[in-house]
């Protein structure tokens, strides 16, 4: 009797895209993923398809043309690049800001903070299969945006800060509206963390996962919420104290490993809720002490000719983490080289070294964990 065998199909390693379009790679992405059935052998990202050459127009453009270009490098958090080429700007130019635009800038910043972290919260409950929560996140966002557009007119690309200041003043009555609105937030907060957060299949889903210690987080150059996370206590609010945050009183969001390990797919999950209790406490700080400014002073008085000599970087604590701008001026109307340092580029390098030994949805996890925007990667 001739004994028949079997090929072992699990032997195969098969290769698959993930994305451009694929719904969980949350913008165009794309992942070339080497697999041993559900379990991943290696994931490499494949980056580039939304460059846009936003270094490039810089250069060819005046410093201050360039200011609404800066919304398209983060479209979800886009008061952070604002903040960022502002501050370059006027360090390179040497110029003082108001201290009123300096609480209107970390106010927008803070507000802009938490429509981004919940967006990222939202998406990150979705792409594992929890649906409901998206919308009660996307609930609180629309009100929140409601009071951006107040104060500068738009939703998204918002085009709100100027070198040297901010474009507008506080609307009559908008402080009350935004405190109206905290009032509520802050206690929605209790309420998601009942619906998804301490929910037994998602703590299952996320706990453990994909675990970066503060060694990797270091090592990868990981930043923000990413970093913070894995356990490292490195905020640059604090660590570096620009604008007006050395005024306020708030704590920084650390992963401690409360149903997991420290650094898992759920510590980078409560850490950006954690982060938007926190940035509601800037916010009504910030509200508190901007009326012992004049109303009128937003903008500081500019040369007649920006044509600065010189080089300048500075770094914002955005969504995502330390954003830098680099600015060389040689005596013309544009900057001669500007180069953007993101935080959704640097985080994109450590999905190879951690996807090993992952199914293929927990990918989907560690994706959505760390919250990545694509036009950040590229550019």
């Amino acid at each position: 009797m001739t004994e028949v065998v079997f090929a072992n199909e699990m032997d195969e390693e098969m290769t698959l895209n993930m994305g451009p379009h694929h719904p969980s790679t949350h913008g165009v992405l794309r992942f070339i993923v080497k697999t041993d059935g559900e379990i991943i052998r290696k994931a490499t990202p494949d980056v580039g398809y939304l460059h846009r050459s936003l270094e490039k127009i810089a250069e060819r453009t005046t410093y201050q043309g360039f200011m609404p270009f800066t919304d398209r490098i983060d479209y979800v958090a886009a008061m952070f690049p604002n903040q960022a080429w502002a501050m370059a700007c006027e360090k390179l130019m040497g110029i003082e800001v108001p201290p009123r635009a300096e609480y209107l800038r970390v106010i927008s910043c803070e507000l802009n903070r938490i429509i981004s972290h919940l967006i990222a919260l939202g998406c990150t409950a979705m792409d594992v299969g929890a649906i409901t929560p998206f919308p009660w996140a996307l609930r609180e966002r629309e009100w929140c945006n409601d009071l951006i557009e107040e104060l500068c007119g738009a939703r998204i690309t918002y085009n709100y800060h100027r070198i040297g200041g901010v474009s507008f003043d506080m609307p009559k009555g908008w402080p009350a509206k935004v405190l109206k609105w905290l009032d509520t937030f802050e206690p929605s907060m209790d309420e998601f963390n009942r619906l998804i957060t301490y929910n037994e299949i998602y703590v299952q889903r996320l706990a453990n996962v994909a675990v970066i210690n503060g060694e990797e987080a270091r090592d990868f150059g990981l930043v923000g919420p990413n970093l913070r996370a894995s356990g490292v206590a490195w905020d640059l609010r604090k660590e570096d104290g620009y604008s007006v945050y050395p005024k306020f009183d708030f704590n920084m969001s650390v992963g401690r490993g409360e149903v997991g390990t420290v650094g898992d797919c759920w510590d980078r999950f409560w850490v950006r809720i954690d982060e938007c209790l926190e940035s509601a406490k800037i916010v009504r700080q910030a509200l508190d002490q901007i009326d012992e400014y004049p109303e009128d002073e937003i903008l500081a008085t500019l040369p007649r000719k920006i044509k600065p000599k010189g080089e300048a970087y500075v770094r914002v604590e955005s969504a995502r983490g330390d954003m830098g701008i680099y600015l060389l001026g040689r005596g013309q109307a544009e900057p001669y080289r500007a180069h953007i340092r993101t935080g959704s580029f640097t985080s994109m390098g450590i999905i190879e070294a951690k996807s090993p030994g992952l199914f293929v949805a927990d990918l989907v996890a560690l994706i959505a964990s760390i919250d990545v925007v694509a036009p950040e990667i590229d550019r």
